[in-house]
């Protein structure tokens, strides 16, 4: 694959490597929510139908990048909402305990230190070894031997989103299946730029806000809930949700049934008419580039900077465990941070601060160029060469 970002109506004179933080928006993607805010003008057009027919394609075409049943696939506003639906329908033995990373989004830490203060389970927090310079293989060793069949739960992110950090999901959600509990996972930052496969990594719900790597909008998620949650309890009672919500003139003949499977799950006013048009094209044009494209291109792409790091002889981590979208740099000691906060600003550098440490994330909307922009910024806030 070539850069992509004809597709695109980035400013030519920024470097964005920040897709991590927010992802720009698609053309294709403009013009569709332009288009809604057009037909928005007149309402009358809207016909009962269309409360469905772009929710059920959405729902495909995620179900499609994570291989299961459309049925699975809800639509949410955020992944807090995510979890919170997840977790309330996990119940809690005496003498179980939950399991969260170190340094977990807040999202994610604060929903199950939530859950487990509610039910007076001890929350276990798992981290690397402190002496070691690189976390991967330590860390994922400590979360498969801190899964016991005391386990109620793991929440953790697919990839550390300080420093995109991979973690073993297949051997994780095996270990999961093996005890009994429900692996929970937070995909927001991988979903869409590295492979996420729910039934082979055994995930039981897996969440995802859309304006990272799905190329969505800001206040729409979409969520995956296994079969651990069939006949769950939703959040809300959402009028769309049920069997009947088709039928406009029959609404108060109120029907008690769900809709199938994960559609319980789904937000009030899932049919957003703004917002999902944005989101239904950043999956179509995923699916149509595909995942490993996306992730083979984002590899290719930051080699140099690899290389370059490698040449100062900083320390990095283990291929195996670094993602190809979305890393931190372990800077050399000569580089002063307060120069390159410089250099990054004048040569328009778009990039993270994410505990102290600088990260990167790019796309396929990124260019050979961007990295050697930023190599070069690098490169002149050494002090010592």
């Amino acid at each position: 694959m070539d850069s992509q970002k004809h597709l695109f109506n980035l400013d030519p004179a920024v470097h964005y490597l920040n897709c991590g933080s927010k992802s720009p928006l698609l053309k294709s993607a403009e013009e569709a929510a332009l288009a809604a805010l057009v037909r928005a003008r007149n309402p009358f057009k809207t016909k009962p139908e269309d409360f469905f027919t772009l929710p059920k394609e959405v729902k495909g075409r995620f179900a499609e990048l994570i291989n299961c049943d459309p049925l699975q696939v809800a639509l949410i506003p955020s992944t807090s909402y995510g979890f919170a639906t997840a977790l309330g329908n996990i119940t809690y033995k005496p003498g179980q305990h939950a399991i969260v990373l170190e340094d977990e989004f807040p999202s994610g830490y604060f929903s199950l230190k939530t859950w487990c203060d509610r039910n007076h389970a001890e929350l276990k927090v798992v981290g690397p070894d402190k002496e070691t310079t690189t976390q991967g293989e330590s860390w994922n060793k400590n979360i498969l031997e801190s899964i016991t069949p005391e386990t109620a739960v793991v929440l953790m992110s697919s990839v550390h989103w300080v420093n995109g950090l991979k973690f073993d999901l297949e051997s994780i959600g095996q270990k999961c299946k093996t005890v009994g509990a429900i692996f929970i996972v937070d995909g927001t930052q991988s979903t869409g730029a590295a492979e996420m496969d729910v039934k082979r990594f055994k995930i039981d719900a897996l969440i995802c806000a859309s304006y990272k790597w799905l190329f969505g909008p800001y206040g729409m998620g979409i969520a995956y809930y296994g079969h651990a949650f069939e006949g769950g309890e939703p959040l809300e009672e959402s009028w769309l949700n049920r069997t009947n919500s088709q039928d406009f003139a029959n609404l108060t003949k109120y029907d008690h049934e769900y809709a199938e499977d994960s559609g319980r799950y789904n937000v009030g006013e899932m049919s957003n008419f703004i917002l999902l048009p944005i989101l239904n094209e950043g999956l179509k044009q995923i699916n149509e580039w595909t995942v490993e494209g996306i992730e083979s291109y984002c590899r290719r792409l930051t080699a140099p900077l690899y290389e370059y790091l490698k040449s100062l002889d900083t320390e990095l981590e283990d291929e195996s465990y670094s993602s190809a979208h979305l890393f931190s740099l372990n800077l050399p000691e000569d580089v002063d941070p307060g120069l390159l906060k410089k250099n990054l600003e004048e040569k328009k550098i778009s990039v993270s601060n994410r505990a102290g440490k600088l990260r990167v994330s790019v796309n396929v909307f990124n260019t050979v160029e961007d990295i050697e922009v930023l190599i070069e910024s690098l490169e002149s806030s050494r002090l010592f060469k």
